[in-house]
């Protein structure tokens, strides 16, 4: 599973973690999550703008 991270707040997207406070529960995986979902940190970022890091 793969993580990624908000280029502006550092907020990283862990798939294995998920994020249950916004609704993905663990083991949601990046291209289930909606293209327009904004970063909940800083939320003015969309997932195109997130960086894959790691696996």
């Amino acid at each position: 599973m793969s993580s990624y991270r908000c280029e502006v707040c550092d907020y990283v997207y862990n798939e294995a973690d998920g994020d249950p406070r916004e609704g993905f529960p663990a083991g949601t995986a990046w291209a289930d999550i909606p293209d327009d979902w904004p970063c909940p940190d800083c939320g003015v970022r969309e997932k195109i703008d997130f960086e894959k890091i790691g696996q």
